[in-house]
């Protein structure tokens, strides 16, 4: 034991050493890339780690975080599997759903999701539904019989994915209007009143970015979305409630599994072993930093880190699936 634990050390160390030279010699920065707009969720995050990571790197690079929006993160993760540089100065963070887009027949994905490098999660995320106060709707059940028009992002955004799956084996009456550069212009179309709701936010991003709409009852909380739900809200439904049979739980099974790798981050396929040893290391000490922890509580941003390998293992298990789950899953979503 001791030897293997002193084999792995000397693997990392070995590969820190590569690490700090290539960056040293070429002076690059470490690049974060988040493929929505500045100001939702996913941003959030992002520049959380981005202020504390290169104390976990080595050589404590320069951190830049770079925006790239577009379909719903989707063009974030075809860049980072096809053009990025595989040089381990780059992880990008996109749509958890994006990793069950090749399995779910989903357009536009060109990547193949078990080859990605997956770095690790920064919280396995419960989810909700939730509506702008002067709807009428604050129960879920209302959603069953009254329309709800509700922003997305893109194809492959839970925004857009959650809605088409309620509408599909629940007979849900929600009306997507996509095409919303992030998270953050959809709350803005909700005060415009051009959308009455949104169904995919994360809970964490509710509190941490919009806690003054729950003070003020502005939003009704109508569903979570998850497979567990949040000790927050013990009294909402979860959506797994109103499955009523085998396979439309299988479904929300396969849907939601996304939950866990809440805050995905990824890198390039095809980076060495020990580059990825490296990577993976400096992300989960980095979320277990102190002065990182601070800041998240003060910012009311959920914590709970998912290493690479449990989120490598969840997506390999997902593309496992039973087929007739798989197939019902896909027709949901179309």
């Amino acid at each position: 034991m001791k030897k293997s634990f002193a084999t792995a050390a000397f693997a990392i160390s070995a590969a820190a050493a590569l690490f700090t030279g290539a960056a040293s010699a070429q002076e690059k920065p470490f690049n974060v890339y988040v493929g929505y707009s500045a100001g939702g969720g996913y941003d959030v995050y992002a520049r959380l780690l981005a202020r504390h990571i290169s104390r976990h790197l080595p050589g404590t690079p320069n951190v830049l975080v770079n925006n790239m929006p577009g379909a719903g993160s989707m063009r974030l993760a075809n860049w980072l599997y096809n053009v990025a540089p595989k040089d381990g100065n780059i992880i990008g963070t996109f749509a958890r759903g994006i990793a069950f887009d090749t399995l779910l027949g989903q357009p536009g994905a060109q990547f193949d999701a078990t080859k990605f490098t997956w770095i690790g999660s920064a919280n396995d995320e419960v989810s909700v539904c939730v509506a702008w106060n002067n709807t009428g709707v604050t129960k879920f059940e209302q959603v069953l019989e009254k329309e709800l028009v509700v922003g997305g992002t893109g194809g492959s955004a839970d925004t857009d994915q959650f809605p088409k799956v309620f509408n599909s084996v629940l007979g849900a009456k929600m009306r997507i209007v996509a095409g919303y550069p992030g998270g953050n212009d959809i709350n803005l179309a909700m005060e415009r009143g051009e959308v009455g709701g949104r169904c995919g936010w994360s809970w964490s991003s509710v509190v941490s970015t919009q806690a003054s709409w729950l003070k003020e009852k502005k939003i009704n909380v109508l569903v979570q979305l998850s497979l567990e739900k949040h000790p927050d809200l013990p009294d909402v439904p979860i959506i797994t409630d109103f499955a009523k049979d085998d396979i439309t739980r299988g479904v929300f099974k396969l849907v939601f599994a996304r939950q866990v790798m809440g805050r995905p981050f990824v890198a390039p396929p095809g980076l060495p072993p020990q580059r990825v040893a490296v990577l993976r290391k400096a992300f989960m000490d980095t979320l277990q930093d102190k002065e990182l922890l601070v800041e998240a509580e003060k910012a009311k941003l959920e914590i709970t880190p998912v290493s690479g390998e449990a989120v490598q293992k969840l997506v390999e298990e997902a593309y496992s699936m039973p087929a007739e789950v798989v197939k019902r899953t896909i027709e949901a979503l179309r």
